[in-house]
């Protein structure tokens, strides 16, 4: 949705999922989704001195989140031309051209030396990428050894229903989403592309129903806009309502290290 302004979705505003700590939290979505940001930068434990790649940087909020909270440089990928002219003048505008910048680069082939970064993260990227192994073979080449990669996926909890897969289904063909997983699978993928698994949490509770309640409510609240702007069709395709009670479709967080050369 690059490109697309309104009171509810803004053409610079990275839109991804929330994350609520616990059932009583009445944060917004918005601040979900700051919150769900603090959360990677937590378990990537990147410093001052480290060299971050972001893979799938979209409009480079996050990356600039990370680079404020702990100092680092930052490198953000994405293979949307107007996201990294986009992200870079913001960066710029914050002060930041220093230590954060963007380039338009391939998650499965990427232009950066073996072991180039002290750490890797992939927030709601490797999603859309058709072979994430050649992906994650790619992270791991690039990142120090010791080094740290964050993810997030989504997965199929439990088999989906007949009744629900038309709304799962939907949600893949329209969001441009890679081949399902299961939590099970990436363990494999992980130790395939020569690294060592951390965590891989199922943290759909906090995650998935709340905000895709969120989303409705502001396609609900900018629907003539979107309409007007974007199409009905485009309206519709947007939608996710109908996955609120798709229990079965979750998000997984994962961590994994490249094993340090003495390990």
């Amino acid at each position: 949705m690059a490109g697309f302004e309104s009171d509810n979705f803004t053409g610079d505003h990275n839109l991804h999922f929330g994350y609520w700590d616990n059932p009583g939290d009445d944060w917004s979505l918005e601040r979900a989704e700051e919150r769900f940001t603090e959360l990677m930068i937590e378990k990537l434990r990147a410093g001052r001195e480290d060299r971050v790649l972001d893979v799938g940087c979209g409009m480079g909020t996050p990356a600039m989140r990370l680079a404020k909270a702990t100092g680092s440089t930052v490198v953000g990928i994405t293979v949307s031309h107007e996201q990294v002219k986009r992200a870079g003048i913001r960066a710029a505008s914050e002060g930041l051209a220093d230590r954060v910048s963007y380039q338009y680069a391939d998650a499965a082939v990427l232009p950066f030396e073996d072991g180039s970064f002290d750490a890797v993260w992939a927030l709601e990227s490797i999603i859309h990428m058709p072979d994430r192994l050649q992906v994650l073979r790619e992270m791991s080449r690039v990142v120090r050894p010791g080094g740290r990669i964050v993810l997030t996926d989504f997965f199929e909890r439990a088999p989906v229903p007949e009744h629900k897969r038309p709304a799962v289904e939907k949600f893949y063909k329209n969001w441009v989403m890679g081949p399902m997983v299961t939590i099970d699978d990436y363990p494999r993928l992980v130790r395939e592309a020569g690294l060592r698994l951390v965590e891989a949490s199922d943290i759909s509770e906090q995650v998935m129903k709340r905000t895709l309640e969120g989303i409705a409510r502001r396609i609900g609240h900018d629907r003539d806009h979107i309409d007007d702007t974007l199409g009905s069709e485009m309206a519709d395709d947007l939608d996710l309502s109908d996955l609120i009670e798709v229990w079965e479709l979750g998000y997984l967080l994962v961590v994994a290290e490249l094993p340090a050369n003495d390990a």
